[in-house]
């Protein structure tokens, strides 16, 4: 991935915005909300204009006209630079060809999945599904309203990340599955080191709050 002097993601989108055509950062904000984007961007005035004035120090984006209507303060409308449409083009064909290497806090639970007893990782991930049912229910709503004032080519990003969820659910629903029926390669393994920790005094419940007890004092790490 190359080094970009602006990264951030909301710079990209301020970038894509005045690519389509000039706009004061209001109007970004707007244009930004109605295609649905402050899902996929972390959108707030303060560090919008933060990334405006970043980019216009970078050179990529540069002033067109400043207004003022009445006693209301002062508007400035951008435009991009040669620089900054070059930028665009080179940053969205990494995006969209080159695959990255993401450290998500879910991977790294699941890398120390045995840490935790086969009966609390079904409870726990089961809670999971749970959580993420919800989620996918409010996305495909959200998505429907979507599909009824803005054309498919400005969500699909949306699209992608509801189809992550879907594969995500399906795939968790057999690795629950199979830790139930003891069908997961290695649970015999598994069992086994928890059946050790049983017999020590170590081994809790998991609450109904979802989360793993706190081993008694004297468990072995």
């Amino acid at each position: 991935m190359a080094r970009r002097k602006i990264s951030n993601p909301l710079a990209l989108a301020v970038l894509a915005c005045l690519y389509e055509r000039p706009m004061h950062p209001y109007e970004m904000a707007t244009t930004m909300r109605a295609r649905g984007k402050d899902e996929s961007i972390r959108l707030n005035y303060g560090s919008l204009y933060s990334v405006v004035d970043a980019l216009q120090r970078g050179g990529l984006i540069e002033t067109q006209e400043t207004t003022r209507e009445g006693r209301r303060p002062p508007r400035t409308v951008y435009r991009i630079t040669d620089n900054g449409a070059h930028e665009l083009l080179d940053w969205m064909a990494e995006l969209l060809s080159t695959p990255v290497k993401e450290y998500t806090q879910f991977e790294a639970g699941l890398s120390f999945l045995p840490v935790v007893a086969p009966a609390d990782a079904v409870i726990l991930l089961g809670a999971r599904i749970n959580r993420l049912d919800i989620e996918l229910t409010g996305r495909r709503s959200v998505h429907a309203r979507l599909d009824e004032h803005v054309p498919r080519l400005f969500s699909v990003e949306y699209e992608y990340k509801t189809k992550l969820l879907e594969a995500e659910l399906a795939w968790l629903r057999t690795l629950v599955d199979e830790i139930e029926s003891g069908t997961l390669g290695g649970s015999d393994f598994w069992a086994g080191i928890h059946s050790s920790a049983d017999t020590d005094g170590a081994a809790g419940a998991v609450p109904t709050n979802g989360h793993v007890r706190e081993p008694r004092k004297g468990h072995r790490q």
